[in-house]
């Protein structure tokens, strides 16, 4: 490449499942400099809620096809599943083949935009490009994992680190102090501001209670099933409120059955996923998050936008964005602490006016401008 020309930068991702990595990427691809880098993005699956919200002037290489498409007869359905299996099995395991058939790859850099896809990646059959892997994940969560030495090893090969929060950086260093990892730097998520607090007036949402409202994913590491817990005791000790969780997944069939049990299927309320979930949260009294685990979760810092009152575990890099009592308030992933933390929220006026007042200017501390800078730059200085 000339230094006329732009750098060209593969993305490689799985799906457009709703995620907090996936609005990431999105950001990414509309707000990097396009007079500097001609961008793509490639997917294992073109299949998700934000497929649909990929940019129509970014090119789009698509491995396999995502299970929206696929026929409604159980047969015919199974066997695509069956069919797009084999085709994914053989493009990792020759992966020259996608190069060459589907993707293209003359890339300067190619990013692996989480460690589902650092193999993917690293086995690039272009041996000419930088490689970056973008890690969220706290590895103190996922020790004893038979997945995590796998993922470590592949972060040794890239040729630079991008953290996803603080913690993130600090937790991997904190447990493999002495290996030889390439150079990194923490990059904040960005939040476009203006564009959450338009989304949040799409549509009319009201409630008849007090409400909580969680967003995520059905995922037993969410937390749900403590949040759950603790709304029923709450509620058998006579406070009157509800939790709306906007977000599926697996765990899903589990928390509904045990919703069921507890007998507050009318006030603990899976909504399922919706792709604009600010309507619900600006319209709520309080953000709840219950995770046992996190990176820079997406989800706080819409919260603070909205100017909600929020209750979180205190995981992961949400220290960088919360303050205990002033724009927030900290549990530990605990279900008698989640049940005393929202008493407060219902019982406590005054630290609630204390919290919304503080919340005015929450918007102020996310500069976009700054995090697609040091993005460019990582980019550019690698190719340099």
């Amino acid at each position: 490449m000339t230094n006329t020309e732009k750098i060209k930068v593969l993305l490689r991702h799985r799906s457009m499942e709703m995620g907090g990595v996936e609005k990431v990427l999105l950001s990414m691809l509309n707000n990097l400099d396009k007079d500097k880098f001609d961008l793509h993005l490639a997917l294992n699956l073109f299949q998700g809620e934000l497929r649909n919200e990929i940019p129509e002037n970014i090119p789009v290489k698509i491995l396999a096809g995502g299970k929206e498409d696929f026929p409604k007869n159980k047969l015919l359905n199974k066997a695509a599943f069956i069919a797009r299996g084999f085709k994914l099995l053989l493009f990792r395991k020759f992966p020259w083949l996608a190069d060459r058939f589907i993707l293209h790859n003359d890339a300067d850099v190619e990013i692996a935009t989480g460690y589902t896809m650092f193999s993917d990646v690293l086995n690039s059959s272009n041996k000419n490009s930088k490689k970056i892997g973008w890690f969220h994940s706290d590895v103190s969560i996922l020790r004893g994992k038979p997945y995590l030495p796998p993922i470590i090893e592949n972060l040794k090969k890239f040729d630079y680190i991008i953290f996803g929060g603080q913690q993130v950086k600090d937790a991997l260093y904190a447990d493999y102090n002495e290996a030889d990892f390439p150079p990194g730097k923490v990059v904040l998520n960005p939040i476009n501001t203006d564009e959450i607090i338009k989304k949040s007036e799409a549509f009319p949402v009201s409630y008849d209670k007090k409400t909580f409202v969680s967003v995520g994913r059905l995922h037993a590491r969410k937390g749900f099933h403590k949040l759950l817990e603790a709304h029923a005791a709450l509620l058998n000790e006579g406070f009157s409120h509800q939790i709306v969780v906007i977000g599926d997944g697996e765990e899903r069939e589990r928390l509904g059955e045990r919703i069921r049990e507890l007998g507050v299927t009318e006030s603990f309320i899976l909504k399922g996923t919706h792709v604009n979930p600010y309507p619900f949260i600006k319209n709520a009294d309080y953000y709840i998050l219950p995770s046992e685990s996190e990176g820079w979760p997406l989800i706080i810092a819409d919260a603070l936008i909205l100017q909600r009152p929020i209750i979180s575990t205190n995981v992961g890099s949400i220290f960088q964005m919360l303050e205990h009592g002033k724009n927030g308030y900290f549990v530990r992933p605990d279900t008698e602490e989640m049940k005393e933390a929202m008493k407060t929220f219902l019982t406590d006026q005054e630290l609630i006016e204390k919290l919304r007042s503080n919340l005015l200017y929450s918007k102020d501390q996310f500069d976009n401008r700054k995090i697609y800078r040091e993005v460019e730059e990582i980019i550019t200085n690698l190719v340099k």
